[in-house]
């Protein structure tokens, strides 16, 4: 053989030599030394299960729980291993129906892949669960998984104490390094939100042993690779839940909102927002329903009127005017105003004054006249020391931002808004580069661009209350454990007004707050053995050019000699802050004071204020407009059963002459009676639970303003 074949040969046999190593050596190493394929043969036997923690418990002030934790259980299915599943036999378990089905699989692959588990049919009715427990060995690849989910014991607060809700894509990405994964529920509002770190606990793991039929056999290695699950830490609250109660059941049927905050700790005892819902129905396995049902309500209960709503504080921001201007001087005590039922110092009979006469600083605020406050806040504007009247504003907006007024407070639940003191920038598109007092004038009485969030509101009273400081409104005081993330720092900081105004300012304005019960605006609400500090507030308001009935506001705080309770009540498009705010704030101090509502004739009130009806006119529009669509959709549905079921049984065309009508809007066509087969009624939707806002039946007289 020529010595060129022979090496060539050579060659080859080498290459031969080397594939069969590298595939003997690959053959050792799976065998030997690689885990990959060991770990995948024993996750055919092995079943991980994801212990979820119970998450912390809520306390209120009294160490009620007010959230807490009940079990529940989720479906789990791991898509790669549910091949080969009798689908029609799980469909019919779960009542739905094989196309449901393949969706429900669709989503989990595009979520969370072939090989992880997913959530399939989330918290499980008890008779779901005992139907599934004896017959889960038939269904290869699902599994049955223990979830801790929120029971809310006093159906109340569901605005501060937020819900829970399966995480979805977008949060994971937000969260990304936080350790969620898919199937993890989350705080998405209120206090579960604000606090989720704490309250959410670790998650653990168990690792179980499974035969060739899917079926547990017991501990893998007798648990020595199992994690425990660490429960959440539970947080103790300032608020009072009877008083919070109250308060929602005051409420009812209204739109506004409470808060009450303790001013020597800035604990807030409650925030009602109105209307609200039961808390409870945003658990369970109906809670997407129940959600979305919520959402699309045109009485907004979801949202949190104490925190994400503006309002014009009207009348009660006159107390910040007289403290502003006692303390610069351009008023004092024995200053005197003329009111002949309108302001004479712009020219333009703007704003109007309810009571004619002459008033000092303490009958002014106790009969809270427009005219004495609109002469206040005109002279701070043209003093002599500010060149312009937009240096002037500027000037005001220091004073008044010390106040926490025209910015966030710092309050432990999301979303808070900042509200508005406005500068002169916020003039120039309408009044031009020149501004004159005059153009601002009905800042004045807490009117025109002034905007306040009520929290900030009741805020004002407890810094009024303490003659000069506060801690800013918090709802957690404790957190069992120790408060490792420092979330508790800010509220332990104590904050000063501006340091130019003195004390006796403050006691000047008390005086004229008390008088405000004692015989101004607000005598209704006084309590015989209670000193109660307030000033009421009507707040005029328009949409869209058009006048909408005015806004009630009560500001206070009792008792005067040691303030225990500060309080602010709005409630819209209702009457007069004396006739409706005001009584509704002296049930509540009532409550928080003496543990219970005394005597026949406050009873009375209680039962009278719980039983008005206000519902903003436009509200009742939307609302009437989403009912005529419901009874619209239903009567198709009917029509569209009808007509099947004459496709079914084969009818006629004679009988589809006899056909009884659809009735419309309680409308029924004039007919001949005629024998006709009962048609089912249509199905009625579950209202919300809780204390909602209802219309009342159509009594237009419910809507007549008693008095001026």
């Amino acid at each position: 053989m020529p010595v060129f074949n022979q090496s060539r040969a050579r060659i080859v046999q080498i290459i031969f030599a080397v594939v069969f190593l590298v595939i003997v050596g690959q053959l050792i190493n799976l065998q030997l030394f690689s885990v990959k394929y060991k770990l995948a043969a024993e996750n055919n036997a092995i079943l991980r299960k994801i212990v979820y923690p119970d998450r912390g418990i809520i306390f209120d002030r009294k160490r009620k729980a007010i959230l807490e934790n009940a079990i529940s259980y989720d479906l789990q299915v791991i898509p790669s291993e549910a091949r080969g599943v009798d689908t029609a036999a799980l469909c019919n378990l779960l009542n739905i129906d094989t196309a449901e089905y393949r969706k429900r699989i669709r989503e989990l692959i595009f979520k969370n892949g072939y090989v992880k588990p997913g959530i399939f049919e989330p918290l499980l009715t008890v008779e779901m669960y005992a139907r599934l427990n004896e017959n889960i060995y038939k269904f290869p690849g699902f599994s049955l998984t223990e979830r801790s989910v929120r029971t809310y014991p006093y159906n109340a607060a569901g605005n501060v104490l937020g819900y829970i809700r399966e995480v979805d894509p977008t949060y994971l990405k937000t969260h990304k390094d936080e350790g969620y994964q898919m199937g993890d529920y989350a705080g998405m509002t209120g206090l579960e939100r604000y606090y989720e770190k704490v309250l959410m606990g670790t998650r653990g793991v168990k690792n179980y042993i499974r035969d060739n039929k899917n079926r547990i056999q017991g501990a893998y290695e007798n648990g020595i690779y199992d994690t425990a699950a660490v429960a959440g830490k539970n947080i103790h609250t300032s608020l009072d839940v009877e008083l919070q109660k109250l308060g929602e059941k005051l409420m009812s049927n209204k739109v506004g909102s409470i808060v009450a905050i303790d001013p020597k700790t800035g604990g807030i005892l409650c925030m009602v927002s109105a209307p609200t819902y039961n808390p409870n129905y945003l658990t369970g396995s109906q809670q997407k329903k129940h959600f979305a049902d919520l959402l699309l309500d045109p009485r907004l209960p979801l949202n949190n009127r104490g925190l994400t709503t503006y309002y014009s504080p009207g009348s009660t921001f006159k107390t910040v005017v007289g403290i502003i201007g006692l303390t610069e001087g351009v008023i004092d005590l024995r200053t005197t105003v003329s009111c002949p039922g309108y302001f004479t110092g712009c020219g333009t009979g703007k704003p109007k004054c309810l009571d004619k006469g002459v008033f000092d600083f303490k009958d002014a605020v106790a009969h809270s006249d427009n005219s004495y406050f609109s002469t206040v806040y005109k002279r701070l504007l043209e003093e002599s020391k500010y060149p312009s009247t937009d240096s002037a504003l500027v000037g005001f907006n220091v004073y008044a931002n010390s106040f926490g007024l025209g910015h966030k407070l710092g309050v432990d639940l999301p979303f808070e808004k900042n509200g508005l003191i406005p500068t002169a920038q916020n003039y120039y598109k309408e009044f031009g580069r020149k501004i004159y007092p005059c153009n601002l004038i009905s800042n004045a009485i807490g009117q025109g661009k002034i905007n306040t969030t009520l929290v900030q509101l009741a805020n004002v009273m407890s810094i009024i209350a303490n003659k000069g400081w506060y801690y800013t409104p918090h709802l957690v005081d404790s957190i069992e454990g120790g408060d490792e993330y420092g979330m508790l720092e800010a509220y332990k900081v104590k904050h000063y007004t501006d340091s130019r105004i003195p004390e006796n300012v403050f006691n000047s304005v008390q005086d004229g707050m008390q008088a405000v019960v004692e015989y101004g605006t607000a005598v209704r609400s006084r309590i015989p053995d209670i000193v109660i500090c307030g000033k009421t507030g009507t707040v005029e308001n328009y949409y869209r050019g058009k006048k909408q009935p005015d806004h009630s506001f009560f500001g206070a705080f009792a008792p005067r000699d040691n303030p225990k309770i500060a309080i602010a009540v709005i409630c819209e498009n209702s009457d007069q802050g004396a006739r409706v705010a005001a009584p509704i704030a002296s049930l509540m101090i009532e409550k928080y004071l003496k543990d219970s509502i005394r005597g026949p004739e406050r009873k009375a009130m209680e039962e009278e204020f719980t039983n008005k009806v206000y519902i903003p006119p436009l509200m009742r529009q939307a609302i009437a407009k989403q009912d005529s669509l419901k009874r619209l959709k239903e009567n198709q549905q009917l029509m569209e059963q009808k007509l099947n079921k004459k496709e079914t049984e084969g009818d006629t065309e004679e009988d589809n002459l006899k056909e009884e009508p659809v009735e419309q809007d309680g409308i029924v066509p004039a007919q001949t009676p005629t024998k006709k087969p009962v048609v089912p009624a249509a199905p009625q939707k579950k209202k919300p639970g809780g204390t909602v806002a209802t219309l009342p039946n159509n009594d237009d007289k419910k809507y007549k303003r008693s008095a001026r």
